[in-house]
């Protein structure tokens, strides 16, 4: 009998070398997995889309559209808050409210009744950030989602775009100089100048018109638009 102990104690040791290697494998996988899932959210929520070298002529408007369920919208709402004034960007709209699914009362005793309520919250939130920053908020967000739902982003070249804004500003302002010249010269009778300086009017609203678009762009450029609506379970 003595004789067999060794032998015992060595199916013991490697039993229990075996036991852990399975716990420790389980771990591993477990960790593996959890860091799959956070690089998956990562690479959902954030994007690197249509980023500008810093020598390149493109200009891009990006925005950004989210869905995604939250663990408590009041919270989230708050914590996106602070991430985005974080980043160099403002709220521009925020719509948090309690829709009420159902409602009931229980009678439980002569003088008392249990008022039960069913809600959801939800908000819709709109915001503009820096675009060198875009990447980085909705990096930032990844863990206030507990499920997206959907994400779309949208990069639009408007170089073109911008750049014929610009000629066209040139071409105006050429004309319109030289309807004032010809004002100056030639405009002796009432009439006459009534109607050129209607032209130069005219003109003059037509270049201001093309530089509040070139304006408008920029700022699109420089601005990014997110839009995000959150949600939580019932409650």
């Amino acid at each position: 009998k003595m004789k067999h102990l060794p032998k015992l104690g060595l199916a013991l040791l490697l039993f229990g070398l075996a036991y852990s290697c399975k716990q420790a494998d389980a771990s591993a996988e477990a960790a593996d997995l959890k860091v799959a899932a956070d690089s998956t959210s990562v690479a959902i929520t954030s994007s690197n889309a249509a980023v500008e070298n810093k020598d390149s002529n493109r200009k891009f408007v990006r925005t950004a559209d989210l869905k995604f369920k939250v663990k408590n919208v009041a919270k989230s709402t708050y914590a996106i808050e602070n991430i985005v004034a974080k980043n160099g960007g403002f709220v521009t709209f925020t719509d948090l409210k309690s829709n009420i699914s159902e409602k009931s009362e229980t009678k439980i005793s002569q003088d008392s009744t249990l008022e039960t309520t069913r809600f959801t919250v939800d908000n819709t939130i709109t915001l503009r950030v820096p675009n060198t920053q875009l990447d980085t908020v909705l990096k930032s967000m990844v863990k206030e989602v507990a499920f997206l739902d959907s994400r779309l982003i949208k990069a639009d070249d408007v170089a073109l775009q911008l750049l014929s804004n610009k000629m066209a500003q040139k071409r105006l302002a050429s004309h319109q100089k030289r309807l004032e010249k010809g004002i100056d010269s030639k405009g002796k009778k009432l009439n006459d100048i009534t109607n050129a300086e209607e032209k130069v009017l005219d003109s003059e609203t037509q270049g201001d018109e093309t530089l509040l678009k070139n304006l408008s762009l920029e700022d699109q450029v420089n601005f990014s638009t997110v839009t995000l609506y959150l949600y939580q379970r019932e409650s």
